[in-house]
């Protein structure tokens, strides 16, 4: 039975909501040390995000391929493995996703007792001068494209014909894990515009000033990887 549009539609939103709350909600909750003796740090905020992907791609891989990213979506329009019309209803999910889960982020911090929320709140990306371990924006353009390629191209590996299907959830949350675990001291990981477009918004600042490399080097980094992959897929 063929899958309507709009419940693919609404899927992506859902997957995108929980990815962004699970995500950045370690991050931004529990990554910090009120929580605890020491928060769950670095690891911690990886294997959420990580494992996020993976109940979600086996919750709703099903009805919409669990993309909840639009650099994925955009390198599967390129590979010609999405129309065009349905991938533009993927992004705007993703996004709506995302900035919903930012927005109920938000308001649970609201409760916590003298919360302000800064520059770069809310798990959101950046880089430069007081951002993590301040790397430049040449060093934080290389790697969310150099880490999308690489993630987008497990996702086309594994789920191709040569690919075990079966744990394609468990390779790609791997590899997220594994993102993270390099890209957060350099610009908090995004390798996906909408995770990075939620917190922004509600952010502000510098958060959302820097929000264009974050849509751009992933969307450059999933289109390399598509070009790739195409190559391969005719040897």
């Amino acid at each position: 039975m063929e899958i309507k549009s709009s419940t693919k539609y609404f899927a992506e939103l859902v997957g995108t909501f929980s990815l962004v709350l699970f995500g950045c909600g370690a991050a931004v909750v529990s990554g910090i040390s009120t929580t605890g003796p020491a928060g769950i740090g670095l690891l911690g905020i990886a294997i959420a995000f990580g494992v996020s992907v993976v109940v979600m791609a086996y919750a709703i891989g099903g009805i919409s391929g669990c993309h909840i990213n639009p650099a994925i979506t955009i390198a599967m329009l390129t590979a010609g493995k999405i129309k065009a019309g349905e991938a533009l209803g993927y992004i705007i999910s993703q996004f709506i996703g995302a900035t919903i889960a930012a927005g109920v982020l938000y308001c649970i911090q609201k409760g916590l007792p003298g919360w302000t929320p800064g520059e770069w709140a809310l798990g959101s990306n950046g880089w430069g001068p007081g951002y993590l371990a301040e790397y430049n924006i040449a060093s934080a353009f290389l790697a969310e494209a150099v880490l999308t390629f690489l993630f987008l191209f497990v996702i086309f590996g594994t789920t191709s014909k040569w690919g075990n299907g079966t744990m394609a959830g468990l390779a790609i949350g791997f590899t997220l894990v594994l993102i993270h675990l390099v890209a957060i001291p350099i610009t908090g990981t995004s390798v996906n515009p909408a995770r990075s477009f939620g917190p922004a918004i509600f952010a502000g600042g510098k958060a959302l000033e820097q929000l264009w490399l974050f849509i751009v080097a992933p969307v450059v980094g999933g289109i390399a990887a598509a070009i790739v992959w195409r190559v391969l897929e005719k040897k």
